[in-house]
């Protein structure tokens, strides 16, 4: 919070520029050919997460002062020379805009006789600022006097001030920048509504079967009473999910593996839970980049959680090779990202873009990952065999694997998998619209209460679907339900990332390589993530349910 007296020098920045339609094509202001008063750039560099919104701030070395107007000032003179004319006619047709607030370069008025059309340069800056006593509240910027750009023709930059008192707080400043129209919509309540009666459906389901089906099956293995002829027809009777007891809990292909992700997938879970929780209290979209930054941060000390989680489930399949798990969990996600990004970082370099990640900022990464989430995951792996990997299956599992019979198409693992994401996407469906136009149309996503609530529905709506996927491919006598249960949740992702591909092409003006390859790249992290969050969440709650129904039944 910065407190001003009267006539003391307020430093307007300069950030970025680039095309409008292309959110992430941002290059540094002055790589358009505006002029300056002098070359000594003063830069300023903002936290973690504001450099890693590709933010550069540089002095724009216009004066301004506290509560002091300015009728129109020279900022500089440009001559516009054949290149800088090319320059600034490229800039205009791509409707570049520059960030001090948000303005556009220029415009192109449209020829009554011709198809080409007349480039104009907006060459004066008219900046109000509203003010409540000592501390600006709003800043605005329009532009005008359009100059036609015509190589050989001298320009003024100029520049005017106007201050304007406003009875605003300083802590309602941002609520000019939030759209409540658009976020309010009737659509969105009731998105809320559509999901939480699905929930109420699945959770009926699943107790259904629970309360129902089960029921009957543990009375009569409950019975005491039974004669000879009546034992040997009810074992005749067996079928379904009863007849694999002995390989239910097998331990699955790729152990270690299934470890990394369900440990990884619950510490996303926490760690989503946690930067909504902290965003509903903080107001963590008022600052630039602090939503990145609390998530790099977070997700670093919620390292532990991961480890532990996964170390815990490694030793009680009887897993040997704990550090190779312990290795894997700890840098699997990181650094599926860390590919992500580095061929992302890769174009931003080539196209000389402030999207491109300073190497600094890449050394301060590695290191909250290398001194502090990777020790968190060991230390979490070592203590989660330790205390919780002592095996405590319900059924003992037999040596010679029972042979899996042949059931009809619906029944497969990989069927059961893609129809599992399909009711937890439907319930996010929505939210999913206003997530992707926050991110990519220059909206801010402040509704973390939605986001909270819909996060929650879609935990208890992965679980629900995966418990009934599991129940059922147990009845067709299949016993890989580990994978199954997973992918099932996973495939969630798969929908979304479907989804982004219809979106991109119908809901936004992006071109170009640079920003397709951002858009898709930032996707395929997002849905990564997503998919190994749901896949554990619905891992975790088949483990519970699987291990509840077996608990009761006379293992042999």
């Amino acid at each position: 919070m910065l407190l001003y007296q009267a006539d003391e020098q307020v430093t307007l920045w300069v950030n970025k520029v680039g095309p409008y339609n292309n959110p992430q094509e941002t290059y540094n202001y002055y790589s358009l050919p505006f002029c300056r008063r002098s070359n000594n750039d003063l830069h300023k560099w903002g936290g973690l997460g504001e450099v890693l919104g590709g933010n550069e701030l540089i002095d724009s070395e216009i004066e301004i002062k506290f509560l002091k107007n300015v009728d129109r000032n020279v900022i500089c003179q440009l001559e516009l020379d054949e290149a800088k004319v090319k320059h600034f006619k490229d800039a205009i047709e791509s409707s570049y805009w520059f960030e001090f607030f948000m303005g556009f370069v220029g415009e192109l008025h449209p020829d009554k006789n011709g198809e080409n059309g007349k480039h104009v340069l907006y060459t004066h800056k008219n900046i109000i600022v509203k003010y409540n006593k000592d501390q600006i509240i709003h800043v605005n910027l329009t532009q005008d006097n359009p100059r036609p750009l015509e190589t050989g023709r001298t320009v003024d930059l100029t520049y005017s001030v106007q201050w304007i008192p406003t009875n605003v707080t300083f802590a309602r400043r941002f609520d000019v920048y939030l759209d409540y129209p658009f976020f309010e919509h009737q659509i969105h309540w009731f998105s809320i509504f559509n999901s939480f009666m699905m929930v109420i459906f699945l959770t009926g389901l699943v107790s259904m079967i629970l309360m129902r089906t089960l029921r009957n099956d543990y009375a009569k293995y409950a019975r005491e009473d039974d004669d000879l002829e009546s034992l040997e027809r009810d074992v005749n009777e067996e079928s379904g999910w009863k007849l694999v007891h002995g390989d239910v809990f097998r331990p699955p292909y790729s152990l270690v593996l299934l470890s990394a992700v369900v440990g990884t997938g619950a510490q996303l879970a926490l760690l989503v839970l946690l930067v909504i929780l902290m965003a509903i209290v903080g107001t963590l979209y008022v600052g630039r980049g602090a939503i990145v930054t609390t998530f790099i941060v977070c997700y670093a000390l919620t390292s532990f959680v991961s480890g532990y989680v996964s170390g815990g489930m490694y030793s009680r399949s009887g897993g040997k090779h704990w550090i190779k798990c312990m290795v894997l969990t700890a840098s699997l996600f990181p650094f599926l990202c860390f590919g992500i990004g580095f061929l992302l970082n890769t174009i931003a370099i080539f196209y000389g873009s402030l999207a491109a990640i300073p190497f600094g900022t890449m050394v301060v990464v590695s290191v909250i990952w290398g001194f502090i989430s990777f020790p968190l995951a060991l230390l979490g792996t070592v203590v989660g065999r330790n205390w919780s990997g002592a095996p405590n299956n319900p059924c003992r599992v037999k040596t010679i694997p029972r042979p899996i019979p042949e059931k009809k198409w619906y029944l497969t693992p990989s069927v059961v998998s893609l129809m599992g994401g399909l009711l937890p996407f439907g319930s996010i469906f929505i939210e999913m619209y206003f997530v992707f136009t926050s991110f990519w149309n220059y909206k801010v996503y402040y509704v973390y209460g939605f986001m909270l609530l819909v996060f929650v529905i879609l935990v208890i709506v992965t679980v629900c679907v995966t418990i009934v996927g599991t129940y059922f491919l147990l009845n067709a006598e299949n016993y890989h339900w580990q994978w199954t249960s997973f992918f099932s949740a996973a495939s969630t992702a798969v929908y979304v990332y479907l989804y982004s591909i219809y979106y991109y092409y119908v809901k936004t003006k992006m071109s170009g390589f640079f920003q397709t390859s951002f858009y898709f790249g930032y996707t395929m992290m997002f849905c990564l993530g997503l998919g190994i969050l749901c896949g554990a969440v619905g891992f975790l709650g088949s483990n519970l349910f699987v291990r509840r129904i077996y608990r009761n039944i006379k293992c042999d």
